[in-house]
């Protein structure tokens, strides 16, 4: 009975839960990608995977938020910020589904009602923060990819000029491709797109990860397969050959860095990937904690011990009494 009645003292806690699903990767951008040849893999390094959305959850930045948005300082009676912040994290359960990548995001509080609303008020703060940050990356891509199509145009207009230099005009070169001058052309561009990509991770990735050791190789293999072909260098014959293969490399190289370029503007044009809410959280009408079962069952188990106890301390003196 008495600890059925500390457990009526204690201040009683209630649970809200909502869930929601992180941004799948954009199916547009992605399926273009996909035919980019070696630049292609810039995909992986924008991907907003279920686990980032966690970290991002529990972040100092969304933390902030909260205290200000539910005045939490007051309501956890705490005068520093950190400390706030602490207790806001002990109130807080954010899990991720492995199975079916669904985020359950769970908070604590006495109030029923603003436990509710902070939980929604989570993923609202989520979707301002992944939005900022899709938009500053993406914005970073755009400005990349702007520089290096200026390059590559500088080069393309000044290989069409050597051509035409040679006496042979573009239109005629058109009307009668030469194959294996192309193919050559094209080995080429895709070397140097792998170049651009190794230079777009490294400036974000350590050289240890898997991607740009990956992407390392990669690179190495398309210069073994120029040095087969007798070509790893840039030719420096003069004459139609050399300068047609000049002009088909810098407008295969020119095409795949135009498509990145387009590809950066739709993504910062975009408002970032929204999160699709399974289920709001709601009032929870029950409190979760304290759990009277549980304080009854531990009296119970208390009373238990000490009825043995004493038990134990009446026989021990029952014998003394005997022996003496």
């Amino acid at each position: 009975m008495l600890a059925l009645g500390v457990s009526y003292l204690i201040k009683p806690t209630f649970t809200a839960r909502t869930t929601f699903m992180p941004p799948q990767q954009q199916g547009a951008a992605t399926g273009a990608l996909a035919s980019l040849g070696a630049l292609a893999g810039l995909s992986g390094a924008v991907r907003n995977t279920g686990d980032q959305y966690v970290t991002f959850a529990l972040s100092r930045t969304v933390a902030d938020r909260m205290l200000e948005r539910f005045d939490l300082k007051t309501v956890y009676e705490e005068k520093l910020s950190h400390d706030a912040r602490l207790k806001l994290t002990g109130h807080t359960w954010v899990s991720l589904g492995k199975k079916d990548g669904v985020i359950t995001l769970e908070v604590d509080d006495h109030d029923p009602k603003r436990a509710a609303d902070m939980a929604n008020a989570y993923v609202e703060e989520l979707r301002k923060l992944t939005s900022r940050l899709t938009l500053t990356e993406a914005q970073q891509r755009r400005a990349f990819f702007e520089g290096q199509l200026k390059q590559v145009r500088a080069k393309l207009d000044a290989a069409q000029a050597a051509l035409q230099g040679s006496g042979v005009s573009v239109e005629t070169i058109k009307a009668e491709p030469k194959a294996a001058v192309d193919a050559l052309a094209k080995l080429r561009a895709e070397l140097t797109s792998a170049e651009v990509r190794l230079q777009m991770l490294s400036s974000s990735l350590a050289e240890s990860t898997p991607e740009v050791r990956q992407q390392t190789a990669a690179i190495s293999r398309l210069r073994s397969e120029l040095t087969r072909a007798g070509q790893a260098e840039q030719s420096t014959a003069g004459g139609y050959v050399g300068a047609y293969r000049e002009f088909k490399y810098q407008e295969s190289l020119f095409d795949l860095i135009a498509r990145q370029y387009e590809l950066a503007r739709v993504d910062e044009s975009r408002d970032g990937g929204q999160l699709q809410i399974i289920d709001a959280a709601q009032v929870p009408e029950r409190k979760s904690k304290p759990k009277r079962s549980l304080f009854m069952l531990a009296g119970f188990a208390l009373a238990l011990l000490a009825v043995g106890a004493y038990t134990k301390l009446a026989l021990g003196r029952e014998r003394a009494k005997r022996r003496t």
